[in-house]
């Protein structure tokens, strides 16, 4: 019997710490950011998340006008808010920090707590951000969008 009750207690502690190291993992770190961002809505912006082959960052078919495009590894976005104006931006909210997420409607979107940037000069058109977004030199050479 003593031996029964010292497996059942092992048992129980064993799925006791598992549970716990369940309950952690999935409540676990991250930024007041991430806690605050639920789940981001779908892009309507074109997404990339490596440079063109050749040191692009992208190339000019790919920025849609009135649009843009977000390159998350980099954390740049560039938009086209008129035919061959082309613009970056840091792709993180001044707010929080989050990443954008879309490029839609004339704004660069951030989905942690709503902030809109115009697509033209990064400037705040909808808080809580209140700041604009970082511009990025780039360099327009033919149909290649590069670092400036």
């Amino acid at each position: 019997m003593g031996n029964d009750l010292q497996s059942r207690r092992a048992m129980i502690a064993g799925v006791g710490a598992s549970g716990l190291a369940l309950v952690v993992t999935a409540c676990g770190g991250g930024a007041d950011t991430a806690q605050d961002a639920g789940t981001a809505p779908e892009s309507s912006a074109p997404q990339s998340s490596a440079p063109q082959a050749d040191g692009a960052l992208a190339k000019t078919a790919d920025i849609p006008v009135g649009g843009g495009t977000i390159l998350k590894d980099q954390k740049i976005v560039i938009t086209q808010p008129t035919e061959g104006d082309f613009k970056a931006f840091s792709a993180l909210c001044t707010h929080k920090g989050c990443p954008v997420a879309s490029v839609e409607g004339g704004s660069i979107v951030c989905p942690c707590h709503g902030s809109k940037f115009a697509i033209a000069d990064g400037a705040v058109t909808d808080g809580p951000a209140d700041k604009p977004l970082a511009a990025q030199e780039i360099k327009v050479d033919g149909d290649q969008i590069t670092l400036a």
